[in-house]
């Protein structure tokens, strides 16, 4: 199995037997990730990674909106309305070309994500069942 194909389906076969709180981790340091190379391809002028890093990390965040279930977590409203206002962030960062924009976003993301995996970490500490 050629190196590129093992890799993917590595992570297809992570992604299908990880718990939600560490889907949501992964999801989340995949996204920052695809901030930092549009970031990055933006100050080079590579404009067609910005454009599919920025189209990928848009579908997640809006997945991780479309995910967000304000009716069990009613304090989530503040979080589902800065992710939407994510993807607005994004697409206007684009034109003109201002890689600060994402560089923004991308450090909002960062403290969300870290919370989210503090989360699990303590609750994978005090839970009888092994998490992720």
């Amino acid at each position: 199995m050629p190196n590129g194909l093992a890799r993917s389906r590595y992570a297809d076969d992570t992604a299908h037997t990880a718990s939600p709180q560490r889907l949501l981790t992964m999801l989340y340091d995949r996204l920052i990730g695809d901030l930092a190379v549009a970031e990055a391809a933006m100050r080079t002028g590579d404009h067609s990674t910005v454009g599919n890093r920025i189209q990928h990390a848009q579908e997640i965040i809006l997945e991780l909106w479309g995910s967000l279930d304000v009716a069990i977590w009613p304090e989530g409203t503040g979080l589902k309305s800065l992710y939407l206002w994510m993807v607005t962030e994004l697409s206007s960062s684009r034109l003109p070309p201002q890689p600060e924009r994402i560089l923004a976003v991308r450090e909002m993301l960062e403290p969300l994500r870290d919370a989210w995996k503090q989360a699990l970490t303590l609750e994978a500490s005090t839970s009888p069942f092994p998490v992720g």
